[in-house]
């Protein structure tokens, strides 16, 4: 298992940071689908007991992130390609709401910090940060439909298939096609154009659910 502790955030409860540390390093790809999450192991590492250790876990069980096995204990969870399909549908649904509803709200420095995202994510070689800037990008748009509780479901979603999505996004023409779509939706979005957001939107969206499926076919 490789090691966590600079990962953890200097801040909040010691589950909490246990947690954010561990979910960081499932998203980031360097635990694999199925990689156990030994509670001694990973206490003696933090130099903790192994409560908050286990309360860490917990959440991301909640998470849908890990998974608890009989007697294999904690794992990273996997996720099937029908899994996939699925979560890809419902993003779709709710992704599509969301920009519906921002587009209306967003303001101009809405529209500059997510073209700024881009920028970052062009010139970002550690593939293992793509997937949090990525969500920068998708956040900074939905945020503007004030609708906190579709955004806190979109991420869940969007860090169920984040570990695939990196494997998807490190092939050069996947990247490329995908930056330029988070760039004609960023246009769409600066013109107030709900119908063609959506509709790039759902397209993005769709073209990487196809290709996570064959992936894990």
């Amino acid at each position: 298992m490789e090691k966590i502790t600079s990962l953890l955030k200097v801040s909040g409860s010691t589950p909490e940071m246990i947690a954010s540390a561990l979910r960081t390093a499932i998203l980031q790809g360097r635990y694999k689908a199925n990689q156990p999450l030994r509670q001694d192991i990973i206490a003696q590492e933090l130099g903790v007991s192994k409560i908050p250790v286990r309360e860490a876990l917990v959440q991301l069980k909640a998470e849908g992130l890990v998974s608890f096995l009989p007697k294999r204990g904690a794992v990273v969870s996997g996720l099937s390609a029908n899994e996939v399909k699925e979560i890809y549908t419902m993003r779709m649904a709710l992704e599509c709401l969301a920009i519906e509803k921002a587009i209306p709200n967003l303001a101009a420095n809405d529209l500059i910090r997510a073209a700024s995202v881009l920028d970052i994510i062009d010139q970002e070689d550690d593939k293992g940060q793509w997937g949090a800037l990525n969500w920068e990008f998708h956040a900074t748009l939905y945020q503007a439909a004030k609708m906190p509780f579709l955004l806190g479901t979109i991420e869940q979603l969007h860090n169920n298939v984040l570990r695939y999505l990196i494997i998807y996004l490190d092939r050069l023409a996947a990247f490329k096609t995908s930056q330029k779509e988070h760039r004609t939706l960023l246009k769409a979005c600066r013109k107030q154009n709900i119908g063609i957001a959506t509709h790039i939107l759902k397209t993005h969206l769709q073209q990487a659910s196809e290709q996570l499926t064959v992936f894990l076919t």
